[in-house]
């Protein structure tokens, strides 16, 4: 009996793990045989420019993640410098709540700051699912005036990906082709939104001792 349910926890762990798509992340944090883990804060141990930089717009470009839980609370951060330790300008101020598995991508994110063309800076994608625990993933960029947001035929969702910020409008996301869904206008995530204020109360607990314990240190 113990050990099933050890396994059942163990699957459940692995299902809600995730992966940048684009930019390109830091490191493989789901490879087995490594140091990664992405309960770690704030990058999962993964080194700052372990796989180069990927040019982005200045003005806000695109994001897409690999999403393995049946629901996930999305968060977006960004660290300016070529070695960011602070990741305090927030991409995403009203989280997103995204229902499904698969490609989630967000064509473009708005930056709340003006960067110049070359600076460097990371990237940070926090998620949180039912246990309001926290998972980190990074990926490490340069700001370019050429660069461009991805284009629609390399930024789709995956089938019944849906996607809204809380308490807020539906959330940016990829449009629909043959493949995948329009995420638009998203249906309410019921089962979710049961447990809504219980987890985020929990998960934004959690970020703020996070923070705290960081800054301490």
């Amino acid at each position: 009996m113990l050990s099933s349910i050890l396994l059942l926890a163990a699957l459940q762990l692995s299902a809600a793990h995730f992966s940048i798509e684009y930019p390109t992340w830091r490191a493989d944090t789901l490879a087995e045989n490594t140091t990664y883990d992405q309960w770690r804060y704030p990058c999962a141990g993964a080194a700052p420019g372990a796989a180069g930089r990927t040019e982005w717009p200045v003005q806000g470009g695109s994001v897409a993640l690999s999403l393995h839980h049946e629901w996930t609370y999305v968060f977006v951060n960004l660290g300016l410098g070529t070695n960011a330790s602070a990741f305090n300008v927030s991409l995403t101020p009203d989280f997103v709540n995204v229902t499904g598995r698969g490609t989630y991508c967000i064509p473009s994110l708005p930056l709340p700051i003006q960067p110049r063309d070359g600076d460097n800076a990371t990237i940070q994608v926090v998620t949180s699912g039912k246990s309001g625990s926290a998972l980190y993933n990074c990926a490490d960029i340069t700001f370019r005036s050429s660069a461009q947001p991805l284009s629609g035929d390399k930024c789709k969702n995956s089938t019944g990906i849906t996607a809204e910020y809380v308490g807020q409008a539906p959330a940016p996301s990829a449009g629909s082709s043959s493949n995948s869904t329009s995420a638009s206008n998203p249906p309410g995530n019921a089962a979710a939104a049961k447990q809504l204020d219980a987890v985020a109360m929990i998960a934004m607990f959690g970020f703020s001792m996070v923070y705290v314990l960081d800054v301490g240190l």
